[in-house]
């Protein structure tokens, strides 16, 4: 028996299982509070790590995203209380699920609170890009909030990216457009209009932007920089603006190569709906094409064949097809200037044909002709003769401007001093005199104004023994001028 009981004490001994004793319960307790411990521990280590973890729902999308909070919003308080349940049947070990108010959003309340947080995402899609966040408003937004959210998403470093798919009807696509122009912010305004020129048909996008300058005229805007010219063509001759249709019809000649192509182009726009003077425009530049293609023919011929000294001497840096009337003018005056007006490339006929002022004629002739230094041209220029027979050089630009140019083309002193003269105006003729060292004309002035102490001032600025200094001697010593000084 001794033995037996020795073998049933050993059993329960060495067993897994342990007897009951008054002591268990308090080591129950010491392991909680310990396990608690170690719990309290493991949550902080987690909390301060939170911020830096992107929480998902079941579906993968991040939880706070716009589609996260609209697909959660639309399940209203359905799925609060579904939810609710559900947490309830799973026992107290399960974490429970708070219930969901009621969805309080509209359309209206969404373009009013975040509608600028996720179309100025639209402007740059550069740099690395996160679905913005969308907080529940506590009440309805005031239109002050929106410009505070505009500007602090300016700020922000990073531009968020989202999709306006989800604007479907064509309610929802309108009150878009409304909003993105009561935020006065072009680049949204475009990216609206670019998701509705997509998305909408021409005759109902036509329709609404009608009524719709603003957005209009950044459309108008948007297609002629991106050079989309038949949906522009549309868009116009819908709003009935026959000008505007002609005009962006006669911009297309910029973009043909081909100076054939381009002169029957430009014959073809003459009898479009243009204005009376834009018609004349439209005439003149068909009329110039013309005569550079056989001015262009013409020379290329002679200088090819080495037939004129001119075009040796100054070989052609470019072809004159396509140039301005300016261009056009300096060129004939440069290459044609003594030919008779009855030819095509004659100075006075263009300036006959395409009514060029005197004063344009006059300052691109005189350009050509100083660069040449043919000086005997230029004097020629200015000379007129009256009723009488009696010669006057006369300029319409002024002579001040003529003494600049001939100086800009490296003119002698002997003819600057000649048009430095006849600037009227005395201190300007001083200045010019002095500042291109024309001493002749400045030791007249002072001797015409009797002013001897600037005579004397001026003479230490001549070389001593000079035609100059004899010349301001001589002046010096004569008794019949009553200086005024």
């Amino acid at each position: 028996m001794s033995r037996a009981r020795a073998d049933e004490e050993e059993y329960w001994h060495s067993s897994k299982f342990r007897a009951f004793t008054f002591d268990d319960e308090d080591d129950e307790l010491s392991q909680l509070k310990e396990s608690k411990r170690a719990v309290n521990s493991l949550r902080d280590i987690v909390d301060d790590d939170d911020d830096d973890l992107e929480r998902v729902s079941w579906s993968g999308e991040p939880v706070g995203s716009i589609s996260w909070s609209i697909k959660e919003t639309a399940s209203g308080s359905t799925s609060s209380l579904d939810g609710r349940d559900s947490s309830l049947q799973k026992g107290s070990s399960s974490y429970a699920v708070l219930p969901k108010q009621g969805s309080s959003y509209s359309l209206s309340s969404l373009f009013k609170g975040e509608l600028c947080f996720f179309l100025s995402a639209l402007t740059d899609t550069g740099g690395k890009s996160y679905a913005p966040e969308l907080r529940r408003p506590k009440a309805e937004y005031k239109v002050s909030s929106l410009c505070l959210l505009c500007a602090k998403i300016r700020e922000l470093p990073t531009l968020l990216v989202c999709s306006l798919e989800r604007f479907r009807s064509l309610q929802d696509k309108l009150v878009l457009l409304d909003e993105a122009v009561a935020g006065h912010d072009g680049n949204v305004i475009t990216a609206v209009l670019i998701f509705l020129k997509r998305t909408l048909r021409r005759e109902i996008l036509f329709r609404e932007l009608e009524v719709r300058q603003v957005a209009l005229c950044h459309l108008i805007h948007f297609l002629r920089e991106t050079g989309e010219q038949k949906f522009l063509l549309d868009l116009l001759r819908f709003l009935d603006r026959t000008e505007e249709v002609a005009l962006s019809q006669y911009r297309e000649h910029l973009n043909i190569q081909d100076v054939e192509k381009r002169r029957e182009f430009l014959k073809s726009c003459i009898g479009l709906p243009f204005s009376a003077e834009d018609t004349s425009h439209i005439q003149d530049h068909y009329t110039l094409l013309e005569r550079q293609i056989i001015i262009e023919a013409n020379d290329r011929h002679l200088e090819m064949a080495g037939q004129s000294e001119l075009f040796r001497k100054y070989p052609r840096k470019a072809s004159i097809l396509n140039m301005p009337l300016v261009t056009t003018l300096f060129y004939s005056c440069f290459y044609h200037y003594t030919e008779a007006e009855g030819t095509f490339s004659s100075p006075s006929n263009l300036k006959k044909t395409f009514k060029i002022p005197d004063k344009q004629y006059v300052l691109t002739a005189l350009a050509a002709r100083a660069k040449l230094r043919a000086w005997g041209d230029v004097d020629a220029l200015f000379t007129t003769k009256n009723w009488l027979g009696y010669t006057k050089k006369k300029a319409p630009i002024g002579f001040h401007r003529v003494v600049e140019i001939l100086q800009r083309n490296s003119a002698p002193v002997q003819v600057l001093q000649e048009y430095v003269r006849l600037v009227e105006d005395v201190e300007t003729r001083l200045s010019l005199a002095t500042k291109y060292k024309c001493h002749d004309v400045v030791i007249e002035t002072y001797r015409d104004l009797k002013d001897r102490i600037q005579l004397i001032a001026y003479k230490s600025k001549v070389e001593r023994g000079s035609a100059e200094d004899e010349k301001i001697n001589s002046i010096l010593n004569n008794m019949q001028i009553r200086w005024k000084n």
